[in-house]
């Protein structure tokens, strides 16, 4: 099955997250690497940001 891409703006609404968040918790390695789909484009895998969302629910729960 194919995964569904989400550019950046999608990823900013699902997360709630601003483009400086993503890519500050990009560095940091607490935030999913897109996948480069063009020369100049890259996209987040719809399963990783829906994985990292659950995750982020797991940890809130759980404190």
């Amino acid at each position: 099955m194919t995964d569904i891409m989400l550019r950046r703006h999608a990823v900013e609404i699902a997360t709630g997250l601003s483009r400086s968040s993503i890519y500050a918790m990009m560095d940091a390695g607490s935030f999913p690497r897109p996948i480069r789909i063009g020369k100049r484009a890259v996209a987040w895998r719809h399963s990783d940001i829906a994985a990292w969302i659950e995750q982020c629910a797991a940890d809130s729960a759980t404190s």
